[in-house]
């Protein structure tokens, strides 16, 4: 009798923990981590609606806990780990996916916004990744993955705190490497423009999404499928031997 085949890329007994999961990018990894058979616990800054996510996610029947996590105050995360602990189990899977992105010139950047950036696209999802790594060591599996962009490897005009933030990223998943004797992988995935309520405003103007498909031999926007099925795979236990690499979902833009 020939070996039963099983699906590819599956997270069945697996939880894991999305950060920015309300809308966008966020909600599309959520629900392909739900559907490849993982339980989630998935969170957003405190007054932000995550049912519609919720209720997406449910529909493949594994389990789902929302709740209310700011990446830039950790204060309350150690009630919140045990709450998933002892709902769901042992945080398998990180992904840090909360970020902002306010573009400003560089002459008219505050020291604010370049600190808000930082906090939220890079100090939160270390200090998160810091809380929930001994688990995974304890379990000898683990798998943190980082939304960086396409904005981490080249420039894009008037964006100075996001491309830096972001390109901080893309370091840190690499120092990240002395992980890899506890089975932990470190990567991040790095899309290209995907229209969400971070880009939608740009890129409604002609102008500029003329800019960006210039930009793109794909000649198209990325979508919020394409950035979860890149973390899906980086999830999973056939992405075992890729570790602090940053996948770029870009259709060729930092090609040239």
């Amino acid at each position: 009798m020939a070996p039963q085949k099983t699906e590819a890329f599956r997270l069945d007994g697996k939880v894991a923990l999305i950060t920015g999961a309300a809308k966008g990018l966020g909600a599309g990894i959520a629900v392909m981590l739900a559907r490849q058979g993982a339980d989630i616990a998935i969170s957003d800054k405190p007054g932000t609606s995550l049912s519609e996510t919720e209720r997406q996610a449910r529909t493949f029947g594994h389990r789902v806990l929302p709740f209310e996590l700011d990446v830039r105050d950790p204060s309350n995360w150690a009630a919140q780990k045990a709450a998933i602990r002892n709902k769901l189990g042992i945080i398998g899977i990180l992904v840090n996916n909360a970020g902002i992105n306010r573009p400003a010139p560089g002459l008219q950047l505050t020291e604010s916004e370049w600190d808000d950036h930082f906090a939220t696209n890079a100090r939160g999802g270390f200090f998160l990744a810091q809380q929930i790594a001994p688990e995974m060591m304890e379990q000898r599996w683990g798998r943190v993955i980082w939304i960086s962009s396409q904005s981490g490897l080249v420039g894009v005009p008037g964006q100075p705190a996001y491309c830096s933030s972001k390109g901080a990223v893309v370091q840190l998943v690499r120092t990240l490497v002395e992980w890899a004797k506890h089975g932990i992988t470190v990567n991040s995935v790095a899309p290209t423009f995907v229209e969400t309520d971070l880009t939608r405003e740009r890129l409604r103007r002609p102008e500029f999404l003329q800019f960006v498909l210039n930009k793109i031999p794909a000649g198209e926007l990325a979508t919020a499928e394409d950035v979860a099925a890149a973390v899906s795979f980086l999830a999973s236990e056939e992405a075992r031997m890729v570790n602090c690499h940053n996948l770029c979902v870009d259709g060729g833009w930092t090609a040239w």
